[in-house]
């Protein structure tokens, strides 16, 4: 018979419970404590087969980590109820190669949590008719502390695993974070010098702009002398270019004072109508050019408190948008309305559209999309891009409604 005392079996049991396991052979000492055995193997079961995790005594040609392909007789045997004894060798020899052992008894037990079995325990012994019915109920005994323990081997080892990775690792993550925060340093270096560029450049720019306009001006007011109908016509198309060209400007200057992080809002009370009748002032001439109507729809005035030349300007680049994307002889619609919280301003065409898919770029840096009436309008591909960062200035938000062919509506909504 295979098992030791009684009386030491007894004293023993509590010691199972303990799981300070450092290897496969303290799960075996702790085994060899109550039973009697010449070999050990521990098998973790998996979809299709069996893979020896841990052994005892092992022999050379028994390759750890060996895996056996789980055939209908081993899973019969895997998964039978109370585990199973051999008493002729052969059969199980066969089918995990036991044949150079020279065993010639074995105890199977299964390992398992629960209702969920994920291996087994083999032990052998040389001596024939070697284990009786009292030692696999022991073994079985054993097993079910063993599952548990077992278990947090196995999750400590992969800590060990992860935790050796992760200090192998940290030397070269080190040195891969400095090479990036240098590299990271080069590019906020190049980039502030390239707003600082763009910044004096369009201010640069802008001085001789606004001198040719003013001379336009003087020259379209025929202050000294009279023009006749071509000069007329040469001086409108001076000031359209000019004024085309200062709106670009001003939007590269925009954008290099928001990267720059430069740009403050300066907060005032004012009527909401006040702002949106200047911009419609203000894009009167193209609304006529192309013969579209501005509409507001405000049914109740209210006053907001917030900085005005920037709402004015996220109405002036939202509706001058609409304008420019609409079919002649249409219409734009400016709604405005409020609650406690915030007030919102819709603006609303019934031109070209923008696919869904792109509604989520639209907003980004230098995005034009691709249409017959972008290709006629020449844009920075900023205006959206600003009209967004003056909103979350304001701590607000602005959304897209649009369909291709089937116009836009773009919503600004700011708290109070």
């Amino acid at each position: 018979m295979a098992l030791l005392n009684i009386e030491k079996i007894l004293n023993y049991i509590p010691e199972l419970f303990e799981t300070d396991l450092k290897g496969q052979v303290d799960i075996f000492k702790k085994l060899e404590k109550i039973l009697i055995f010449d070999e050990g193997f521990i098998y973790f079961a998996n979809p299709d087969s069996l893979q020896l995790k841990y052994s005892y005594k092992m022999h050379q040609n028994y390759i750890k980590e060996k895996v056996f392909k789980l055939t209908k007789p081993l899973n019969d045997f895997i998964f039978s109820k109370g585990g199973k004894i051999f008493t002729d060798s052969d059969e199980l020899s066969e089918l995990l190669e036991f044949n150079d052992f020279k065993l010639n008894s074995f105890m199977v037990s299964k390992l398992q949590i629960k209702s969920t079995v994920f291996g087994i325990i083999v032990l052998g012994s040389k001596q024939n008719n070697f284990y009786k019915k009292e030692d696999l109920e022991i073994l079985n005994s054993a097993t079910s502390i063993l599952s548990y323990i077992l278990k947090d081997l196995e999750l400590s080892n992969v800590f060990k695993i992860q935790l050796k990775a992760l200090k192998d690792g940290i030397i070269e993550k080190n040195n891969a974070y400095k090479t990036i925060k240098e590299q990271n340093e080069k590019i906020l270096e190049a980039d502030r010098v390239k707003n600082e560029f763009l910044a004096n450049i369009s201010h640069e720019l802008r001085t001789p702009l606004n001198s040719i306009l003013g001379f336009a001006d003087i020259l379209d007011a025929q202050l000294y002398g009279d023009l006749n109908q071509k000069q007329k016509e040469y001086i409108n198309d001076i000031k359209a270019a000019g004024t085309h060209l200062l709106g670009m400007i001003n939007e590269i200057l925009d954008m290099s004072k928001i990267e720059a992080n430069a740009m403050k809002i300066v907060k005032s009370r004012f009527w909401i109508s006040r702002a949106v009748n200047e911009v419609k002032n203000m894009l009167m001439p193209l609304a006529h050019k192309k013969k579209i109507t501005i509409n507001d729809v405000i049914p109740q005035d209210f006053e907001v408190f917030a900085d005005y030349q920037k709402i004015q300007q996220i109405l002036y680049n939202l509706v001058s948008n609409a304008i420019k994307y609409s079919p002649d002889n249409d219409e734009v619609t400016i709604t405005v309305s409020s609650n406690d919280e915030l007030f919102r301003i819709e603006v609303h065409d019934n031109g070209i559209g923008i696919d869904p898919k792109y509604h989520g770029k639209i907003f980004a840096k230098f995005v034009q999309l691709d249409s017959a009436y972008t290709k006629k309008e020449s844009s920075t591909g900023l205006g959206l891009t600003i009209t967004k960062e003056l909103v979350e200035l304001h701590e607000g938000k602005i959304t897209l409604m649009s369909e291709v062919n089937n116009g836009s509506t773009f919503i600004v909504e700011i708290p109070f």
